[in-house]
This record gives structure tokens, sequence and C-alpha cells, in this order.
């Protein structure tokens, strides 16, 4: 009997089950929270206890946490859902296919560059102003893009989530996670960023090479391609692109205006996900206006559009109940103190790396990386002090293990929003991106013990 892939929603529910039972057979314990130097609150070092008393989690909670880590991750899940409704609403006029239709026109026999050209653009924006939620609304269109170049869906995220995870992984700029851990780690902000500079090179061609050898192989033989089988809204029939017009025309300036708003309110004004999402609300009514749909058909439309998404939506509250489930069960400081505490027995290298791979561990119960960046830097700043690892080097690893894995772990609710927009089943994304997060990583360590060598600090 073929066995079936299961759903994303099973998988996550699977999790849920697995850190449930957590709860029940590790002990509950926390550290104290003390602000620090900047009045931050983070995690004392030394200060780990097992509590008195160990709540038992009720069965019920599978279910019950799950209507609450919606309600916790609403502000990306209703980003996603005026997403879909604007995507929806652009595409109906016919002015994304036109461009996508001139893009192929003129890079269609390339498609190397144009993949690469897009990876170092995701790369660069990630690793400089920490661009994440905001390139979800691009999985549509580049899954269309890399459909029409006889690609697949994973040919496209690859390119989109590689160079994102690379990003955060190598950030010499980033102010959500470099920023953060530095400012917790005690270090001037965005010191050191010479040898993290030097590192996004070799990172993104290790990043490139295993995209592009899946591009080679699924062009020579389509019956490779790891969407085989999955049945998804794209097509790889031929698809007959619309010519551009004056009003598909008006339509992409005020998109490519609304992106370059989205840039600059991101890196100057400080807007997240509320200002973005009602960035794109405002996109789709004047698009609307642009292309005389009519009040009542953009309105049906942006609705469709939204509609299309909710299992999206679904996936990302999915994933966030992981991490309430361990802070319920009162397990997650357990984790991170048996983690962090063998650091102490090692030499200077051998801990860099295990620092590496306990950040990388950590990454799937914390996937916020300014969420980590408080609880696992005031452990390892302190631990590296003793073994002879900077505090530069520890927050390194800090990057490392949180953009690498963001890349894999499927409780980051952001690569599970991707996924589920491009109808990407995640153990096909996982045959396609372990591989990979094996020679990232250990890529990761020949850079942490170089650190080490070097003296970075």
């Amino acid at each position: 009997m073929k066995l079936e892939m299961p759903h994303n929603l099973v998988l996550m529910f699977a999790l849920m089950t697995f850190s449930l039972v957590l709860t029940w057979v590790l002990p509950s314990g926390t550290f104290e929270m003390a602000p620090n130097d900047q009045g931050q609150t983070v995690v004392v070092p030394g200060t780990y206890t097992e509590t008195a008393t160990k709540e038992y989690l009720s069965p019920l909670s599978l279910f019950t946490v799950v209507p609450r880590a919606l309600a916790d991750a609403q502000g990306i899940i209703f980003f996603v859902l005026l997403i879909g409704g604007s995507i929806r609403v652009i595409r109906e006029t016919g002015a994304i296919d036109a461009f996508l239709g001139g893009l192929l026109e003129r890079f269609g026999d390339r498609p190397k560059w144009l993949l690469l050209s897009m990876m170092f653009t995701f790369a660069m924006a990630s690793a400089t102003i920490g661009v994440a939620e905001e390139y979800i609304p691009f999985a549509i269109i580049l899954v269309s893009l890399c459909v029409a170049m006889r690609l697949d869906a994973i040919a496209a995220i690859g390119t989109l989530v590689v160079g994102y995870g690379i990003g955060y992984g190598v950030a010499f700029m980033n102010p959500f996670t470099l920023v953060v851990a530095q400012n917790v780690a005690g270090l001037s902000p965005l010191s050191g960023f010479e040898y993290r500079l030097a590192l996004v090179v070799p990172f993104l061609a290790v990043g490139f090479h295993h995209v592009w050898g899946y591009v080679k192989r699924i062009q020579r033989d389509p019956s490779a391609s790891l969407m085989a089988g999955v049945v998804s809204g794209e097509s790889h029939a031929e698809h007959a692109y619309p010519a551009m017009n004056t009003t598909r025309r008006w339509v992409l300036g005020v998109t490519v205006l609304a992106l370059l708003v989205l840039i600059g309110g991101i890196a100057w004004q400080g807007w997240f996900l509320v200002e973005l999402g009602a960035l794109f609300l405002i996109l789709a009514i004047v698009t609307g206006l642009i292309a005389r749909q009519g009040i009542n058909n953009t309105a049906t439309i942006f609705a469709k559009g939204a509609a299309e998404l909710t299992s999206t939506a679904l996936l990302i509250g999915f994933a966030r109940s992981i991490a309430l489930l361990l802070e319920d069960g009162v397990v997650l400081h357990t984790v991170v103190n048996a983690l962090a505490s063998p650091l102490a027995l090692l030499g200077a290298e051998l801990a860099a790396v295990g620092m590496l791979i306990i950040q990388s561990g950590l990454n799937f119960f914390i996937p916020s990386g300014s969420g980590q960046a408080f609880v696992a830097m005031p452990l390892m700043a302190p631990i590296g002090d003793l073994v002879g690892v900077s505090r530069q080097i520890s927050v390194l690893a800090f990057q490392f293990g949180d953009g690498l894995m963001n890349m894999i772990v499927p409780t980051n609710p952001v690569l599970m929003g991707i996924l589920g927009l491009a109808g990407i089943p995640y153990a096909r994304w996982f045959r396609f991106i372990a591989p990979l997060m094996l020679k990232l990583l250990a890529l990761a360590a020949v850079a942490m013990v170089v650190a080490v060598w070097i003296g970075y600090s």
C-alpha cells in the first residue's frame, strides 16, 4: 500500500502532541528574569530551579491551545489574508501575468541568472533590514514565474527561503536579531561586521549551488520533481500571457510604488505587520479603481483571494501552538538549561561548535529570533566567557542557529505560511532542504572554529 504524505496540518498536530508529551516527562523549571542595563527583561544565568509542584497539562490542551495560538499569531495571520486578497485583485487585472510573460521573453533561456539575482536580493534584504514576513507576498508570484520556466514550486520557494535564511544567518546589520543579541551580550551594535560580511559569499554559494543543482535535475528529468503527484493550483501546461497595456502598466506602477513605500516604512518608520497589512489593503482598492473593476466586484475578488489562504492561516496558528504548549507546561527553560549546561566542560573550539548546535536546536522551541536572543544570550555569553569563546562568537552562534534553522523548522510561522501559499507539503520541502542544512551547518561549524582561531571579538 502506498503511503500518503501527511497534510501540513496533520504534521503540525503531531508535533503539538510531541510537545504535550514533553511537558509530561520533563521537570518544570524556570530561570529568574531581570532587566539588564538596557532595560530588557532577560534570563539570569545560574538561577534555574525546578518548580516545587508540577502541573500536568490536560490532553484537551491540544485543542484549547489552537484558538489561543491563532489569537497570539493574529498579526501575521491577518497580514497573510490581506496579502491574499490584494494579490488576487492585482492578478485579476492580468498585470502580473503580463509582467511574467515579459520576464520570460527576456530571461526564459537564462533562469540561472534570474534565480541567482533574486536569491542575492532576498539575502541582502534579510541581512540588512531584517525582512521576513514581508516576503510572503512574493511566494505566489515566484511560483508562477518558475512554473512558467518549466520548473516547480520548490525551485521557486527554495530561491526565496534559502536567500532569506542565509541572510538572517550571516546578517551584518539586522536590527531584529543581530543588534538585539549584541545588546543583550553587552556588545556595541553592528560590531564585528567585517567577518560576518566575509561569510556572505561562501554561504550564498553553497545555498545557490544546492538550489541550482535541483533545478538542473528537474530540467533533465521533470519526473524527478519533488512536487510530482502533488495537486496544486499551478499547471505546467502552456499558458498564454496577456499583452502589456496602459492599465496593466499603471497597476504594476502602483504595485512597485507600494513595495518602495513598504521598504521605506520598514527601514525608516519602523513599520511592521499592522502598517504593512494596511498598505496592501490600500493597494487592492487603488488597483480596483485603476482597472475599473467596480466596487462590488473588487470586494468579491478580494474576499476570494483571502479565502484561498485560510489553510495557510490555520497552519500559522498550529505552528504557534507548539511553543505555547511548552510555555504552558513550564518546560521551555528546562530545555534551555539542559542544552546549555554541558558547554562549560568543553574547550573553546568544541564549545563554539556546541553553541551552534544548541542554538540550532533552540530554534525549534523558540522560532522568534529576538525572543531566542533574550532567553539564550544571557546564558551563552557567560558560558563563552568561561571557556574562552568571545561574546561576538556567541552572537555568531545565535545568528547561525536562528537564521539557518528558519529554513527547516516547522515551528517557524513564516516558513509554514510560505509553504502553504505555494502548496508545498512540508514532507516534500524537508526532502529538499535537509541535505542543504547539513552542508550549511558544517560550513557554519568551520566558521565558528575559524572565529576562535582568529580571536574574533
